[in-house]
């Protein structure tokens, strides 16, 4: 199971998993597929109605969201975001990958009614954009990465925000108030896991705890569903308030199964659509806003934000990033295929044209950003090994 904890692998099956999804629904069994997929598996006397497609994206998915939450509180805590200092640069960037992105959506798309689709282009895959960087990256330094991976875990942040307050219709306060409960009640109980607890010191039997743990995760999840507020909102919930020991511990646990089940079985069922047979002149707006926002508005945006946040935001320590450095780093958050992709369904619930329309455009604007980040990563990897050559430390930067 280690092999599913590689950056390497686990953007390599959610890659292989989109590109089977998208060529399976364009064959003739594809209509019977998406049919399947969009097949209800209801469960009324406890009012759950979800399509097999919204088990995966709505229930499944939550777990992913876990993981990013105790990552990101992690980096808060103890990471690269655990202080204005270290996170203002960051964050800076981050904004600037989500404002220009938005606007060239937007410019795309005033005075259309698929204009709410703007959060779309905003997302970068930290996957994805990670296993590109291992795979191209070899020389380059640490730095680069710890970069990346705090402008991803605040991307996902903004998005996770989008989500809870643009696509949450008519919130039941009653539901939130039960979910704020089971979500409170799981944080107080995920302490008791705690290395120094009274109950792991008498060294009584785990797996009551992880039982009580369990059940009310899935009371959260529930109730967060009711409410009204997209279901993944719980997994973010429980993942900032889970204990960070236990959690660091369930994240190690859950990694493999997300990475090698979760992921990639949510790219395959959102990636199932049949090509549009139109025009390139009739496809939606929409369409083009996607395919330019993540390659080219992520990049414009994480490297102008970036250059002008560095004369404000000094490091404490180590080597300050270039514009090269920020160059790859946009290159890279142009990949925002899983919670694009997500976005992408939340946006155009009602306009399941251009859902498809809009995943294409996912998949080949994320594929464009995944192919100018490779070769960016590589050239600016050989500069590297160059620089380490000529200084007398060939392998210095190598990981």
């Amino acid at each position: 199971m280690n092999f599913l904890r590689s950056e390497r692998w686990s953007a390599a099956l959610l890659l292989v998993a989109a590109v089977v999804g998208l060529v399976v629904a364009n064959l003739p069994l594809g209509p019977a597929l998406i049919e399947l997929k969009n097949e209800h598996l209801d469960l009324p006397w406890i009012g759950l109605d979800l399509s097999a497609g919204h088990w995966i994206s709505d229930g499944l998915l939550a777990i992913f969201f876990f993981i990013v939450a105790v990552e990101l509180k992690r980096e808060l805590v103890i990471g690269e975001l655990n202080s204005l200092s270290k996170a203002l640069l960051p964050a800076i960037a981050a904004v600037g990958g989500v404002i220009v992105p938005a606007a060239i959506f937007l410019a795309f798309t005033a005075g259309q009614p698929t204009v709410n689709g703007w959060p779309i282009p905003t997302a970068t895959d930290i996957a994805f954009a990670l296993g590109v960087l291992a795979v191209f990256g070899r020389f380059i330094p640490t730095r680069v990465r710890v970069f990346l991976l705090a402008l991803a875990v605040l991307d996902d942040l903004i998005a996770i925000l989008i989500i809870a307050f643009f696509f949450t219709a008519e919130a039941d306060l009653g539901a939130l108030g039960f979910a704020a409960i089971a979500i409170t009640a799981f944080g107080t109980v995920s302490r008791v896991m705690k290395p120094r607890s009274t109950w792991i010191l008498s060294r009584r039997p785990q797996w009551p705890i992880v039982v009580v743990l369990i059940v009310l995760a899935v009371l959260a999840w529930y109730f967060v569903y009711r409410s009204g507020v997209h279901a993944t909102v719980a997994g973010v919930a429980l993942g900032l308030v889970m204990a960070r020991r236990p959690a660091g511990r369930a994240v190690h646990v859950m990694e493999p199964w997300s990475n090698g089940i979760i992921l990639p079985l949510f790219a395959f069922s959102a990636a199932m659509v049949a090509v549009p047979a139109v025009r390139p002149s009739e496809l939606d707006p929409a369409f083009w806003g996607i395919i330019v926002g993540l390659p080219v508005g992520k990049i414009v945006g994480i490297l102008l934000a970036g250059g002008l946040g560095g004369l404000v935001a000094k490091r404490r320590s180590g080597s300050p990033l270039t514009l090269g450095d920020l160059a790859i780093v946009g290159a890279l958050g142009g990949i925002g295929f899983t919670v694009s992709l997500l976005m992408n369904e939340l946006a155009f619930a009602r306009h399941p044209e251009v859902a498809d329309e809009g995943t294409l455009a996912v998949l080949l604007g994320s594929g464009i950003a995944m192919v100018l980040s490779a070769i960016a990563v590589t050239v600016r990897s050989r500069q590297y090994r160059a620089r380490g050559a000529r200084a007398g430390v060939g392998g210095a930067f190598s990981r």
